[in-house]
């Protein structure tokens, strides 16, 4: 269990403001709720004696933070490799496969990237949801950032909470497109299917917005970029499906099997075969919390991404567009 200590005094611009508020403030590294269940808890004094949050300051006091940092996480650890395109003390960036679930759930106790970096850090144990800070499902591939420390944690949330960290996909979708466009509707938990998603009215879902671009043009399908504004739980799909072009392949959201007219027996043999949905993070990018570095990171398509595109071309140039 790790030990933090900070000690600082209170400017006096702060007179007049309440504790919480101010000592917010002052240790910026640590979020707000951390920091107000150290105050309750005695564990941020003010000139060596608890206050309450409310406390009017006068400027000047001597403000005391040692707290034990808990465990956070119980999951096991496990030796699952994983492949880490970016690491220091602070951060690391790992590229993952799809069939990985992100974080241990009902059905999934254990096998996760969760598990995973519990082996490759224990320490990430005493951080929230082990230093995972957002997720990719299960059948999607590709980049995500994993905090390593606290003070890391809280600004990476901060940050996502911006919209400062720019996070790109590519995908592989049904029917054709002549441009690309944006799809701010929100979104919001299915009505009849928990496990699912949908477009809800602005008043039952949260605001979520897609921007997305034509990359390539197929006979029945289009290979896209998406990037997210905002990132809700399955944006990117349900949102392509609400504008009628699900993507390839998804199990919740696709429709099931659809194949183009006249399409060949080696493309129809790769999109019977593609089970999950077309879905890849390819790029992640956002300014190192500790150092101010700009870090880029791109991750290249999986195998089976990489097979359906090809074949998708393939039959283009065998069989020329459909007519429309």
């Amino acid at each position: 269990m790790t030990t933090i200590r900070h000690e600082a005094v209170v400017p006096l611009a702060a007179a007049g403001r309440r504790f919480d508020q101010t000592v917010a403030e002052m240790f910026p590294d640590y979020s707000r709720s951390r920091l107000a269940g150290w105050i309750k808890a005695g564990a941020i004094t003010l000139d060596g004696a608890q206050a309450a949050p409310r406390h009017l300051l006068r400027g000047g006091e001597q403000v005391r933070l040692e707290a034990e940092l808990a465990t956070e996480v119980t999951s096991t650890a496990e030796p699952i490799a994983l492949d880490i395109v970016y690491e220091d003390e602070h951060l690391l960036v790992l590229n993952k496969p799809a069939g990985l679930v992100v974080h241990p759930g009902a059905g999934n106790p254990a096998g996760t990237v969760l598990n995973a970096l519990l082996h490759h850090d224990p320490a990430l144990a005493e951080l929230p949801r082990g230093g995972i800070v957002h997720r990719l499902d299960k059948d999607t591939s590709g980049l995500m950032v994993v905090a390593r420390t606290l003070a890391t944690h809280t600004a990476l949330v901060d940050m996502l909470s911006r919209h400062d960290v720019e996070r790109q996909y590519e995908a592989v979708v049904l029917g054709t497109l002549v441009a690309g466009g944006t799809v701010d509707a929100p979104i919001g938990r299915h009505m009849g299917d928990r496990l699912r998603q949908a477009v809800r009215e602005e008043e039952d879902g949260k605001r979520a917005v897609t921007h997305y671009r034509l990359r390539e043009r197929f006979r029945a399908h289009a290979l896209i970029q998406c990037n997210l504004e905002t990132g809700r739980t399955h944006q990117i799909r349900v949102h392509m499906a609400h504008i009628h072009h699900a993507l390839v392949g998804d199990p919740l959201y696709g429709g099931g099997l659809r194949l183009p007219k006249g399409a060949s027996d080696a493309l129809i043999a790769v999109l019977r075969a593609f089970r999950r949905q077309a879905l890849h993070a390819e790029r992640l990018a956002f300014v190192h919390p500790a150092t101010g570095e700009t870090l880029a990171f791109t991750a290249p398509r999986p195998a089976d991404l990489e097979a359906l595109i090809a074949a998708l071309r393939a039959d283009l140039a065998e069989r020329g567009p459909l007519e429309d």
